[in-house]
């Protein structure tokens, strides 16, 4: 029978050689490397032609059907709507928002003929 307070206590307490710092050192070590687990070899390797990847990875041009598309709907939206949407989407920066359009102004035409002109000049300086 084995002695009262010799009981054996459990894995996790249990001191041995080596101390409690070998339990956690044999967890970090590096196990041992498995058959067929090196990926650096050709070994399995399925070769793939450079002429399937190339077209594989090749740019679509997409512009026939772009063009398609954009020319089959005819439908234009209401010019109220546009600038509510693209407002909606501006920034609030100042870089951001469109310069403000100012009306030009019409040259100013004069109201009076050339001759208007004559005659106030043989009225104001008495030239025949």
């Amino acid at each position: 029978l084995p002695a009262a307070g010799r009981a054996k206590a459990p894995p996790g307490l249990q001191q041995g050689r080596a101390g409690p710092r070998a339990a956690g050192a044999a967890r970090r070590r590096k196990r041992a490397p498995q058959p067929g687990g090196n990926k650096a070899t050709v070994k399995g390797r399925v070769v793939k032609s450079a002429i399937e990847e190339y077209h594989k990875k090749k740019p679509v041009n997409h512009l026939r059907e772009n063009l398609r598309y954009m020319l089959k709907g005819r439908l234009v939206a209401d010019k109220a709507v546009t600038e509510q949407v693209l407002a909606q989407n501006r920034g609030r920066k100042s870089k951001d928002q469109p310069p403000e359009k100012t009306e030009k102004k019409k040259p100013e035409g004069t109201v009076f003929t050339e001759e208007d002109f004559r005659k106030f000049e043989r009225e104001y300086f008495g030239i025949p």
